[in-house]
């Protein structure tokens, strides 16, 4: 199977790898494993889970650049990606497109359907000095 090569989506002080499964040698990078179905959205705790991931992660580690995988990266690892834009305030068609300028192919018609009906709580939103997104 002929697989995207791996790209970095990086928002404002938010960096992230989109990727495809990793091999036995990156395995132990990722830290997380929460599958969901293929062409599905994430379950609830998957999204709780990820964001509580990437708080963590950031508030740590500023700057860092988190990786996130599915089978091709074309699907689960974007959706998880525009979640966090969104929570971040970006509006949902802009994470949409602002994936698809790096990740061609990303998301298919329900992951669009539950991005576009998902409401943000602003979990990752705050400004720093800069006005920039940061994570608190």
């Amino acid at each position: 199977m002929n697989r995207p090569a791996p790209v970095e989506i990086t928002y404002e002080n938010l960096r992230f790898l989109i990727t495809h499964n990793p091999t036995n040698a990156t395995l132990s990078k990722f830290i997380e494993d929460w599958p969901f179905d293929d062409g599905a959205p994430p379950p609830s705790q998957v999204v709780e889970d990820w964001l509580s991931l990437l708080r963590a992660k950031f508030r740590e580690e500023p700057g860092s650049c988190v990786a996130v995988h599915c089978v091709a990266g074309l699907g689960r690892a974007p959706v998880l990606v525009a979640l966090a834009l969104i929570e971040c305030g970006m509006k949902y068609e802009d994470a949409v497109q602002f994936i698809r300028q790096k990740r061609r192919g990303a998301f298919n018609s329900k992951q669009l359907l539950y991005l576009e009906k998902y409401r943000p709580k602003m979990r990752l939103r705050c400004k720093d000095a800069n006005g920039h997104c940061c994570v608190q």
